[in-house]
């Protein structure tokens, strides 16, 4: 009974930004739960060489598609690629995403930079979860994982358009759930500090002395503590949760405040 509430064998998934980072964490503890998994990301060469390594890893069928999630005929593609390989959808993590987050004093930049982290952050994966949703209804089960952030509600100089546009995917996963249900569910995990190789180009022993001093756990984050929240909403362990953000983060808020 303990292993069936974390198994994902016969289901489906379609991992946004899947070959590196939480993306990478993501698809590989999905694949070792069982679920096949198609990979989307930007970087064709690094996605097809994370579909081999945990195909090697797992023995599972994994796939890749190149995808930008900021044109809409790439998203419907990815859609449309994980059908034909799979005949069904059944989760769907929106990790990709990005933004200026810590560079965006309001006297640097411009109102494209804004609308940018909007269009990354919520319109493109309001709009995979528009696309998988009918499949889900279809195959009889869905769930939907939106990475967000911590950032979604501190507050930070040079963050507000990256950090709001996080806060409105917390909101936009909870008004979500009473469309989608009672069939597909909708979640988000908001990571703290995880050393990833954004975080790795800037981060000092000084700067993690002073994230660490705010965190009980006391170290940060990885992405593996990431996909296992991923995994915890994707399988029916969480089959009564619905339109929650849950928060990974040590215990505590990383910010040099």
């Amino acid at each position: 009974m303990m292993e069936s509430l974390l198994s994902l064998r016969g289901k489906t998934a379609l991992v946004t930004g899947g070959a590196a980072g939480i993306g990478k964490a993501s698809a590989l503890i999905l694949a070792q739960a069982g679920a096949n998994v198609m990979i989307a990301d930007l970087n064709s060469e690094v996605a097809q060489q994370t579909a081999e390594e945990i195909r090697q890893l797992t023995g599972g069928n994994i796939e890749w598609v190149s995808c930008n999630i900021l044109q809409d005929d790439h998203l419907v593609n990815a859609v449309n690629k994980t059908i034909e390989s799979f005949n069904h959808i059944h989760i769907l993590v929106n990790n990709a995403g990005g933004g200026g987050g810590g560079r965006e004093s309001p006297d640097q930049i411009s109102v494209d930079n804004i609308q940018r982290d909007f269009q990354l952050n919520v319109f493109a994966a309001w709009r995979l979860c528009q696309l998988v949703a009918p499949h889900m209804n279809t195959a009889g089960y869905g769930s939907i994982v939106n990475i967000s952030s911590m950032s979604s509600i501190n507050k930070s100089p040079a963050m507000s358009g990256y950090a709001s546009s996080k806060a409105a995917l917390n909101h936009m996963v909870a008004n979500l759930a009473h469309d989608f249900g009672p069939k597909v569910r909708i979640n988000a995990v908001g990571p703290g500090a995880i050393c990833t190789a954004a975080l790795e180009t800037v981060l000092t022993p000084e700067i993690e002395k002073r994230m660490l001093s705010h965190t009980p756990l006391g170290r940060l984050g990885e992405p593996e503590d990431i996909a296992r929240a991923v995994l915890f909403f994707a399988a029916p362990i969480s089959s009564w949760i619905s339109g929650q953000t849950l928060f990974v983060n040590g215990g505590g808020v990383q910010t040099l405040d």
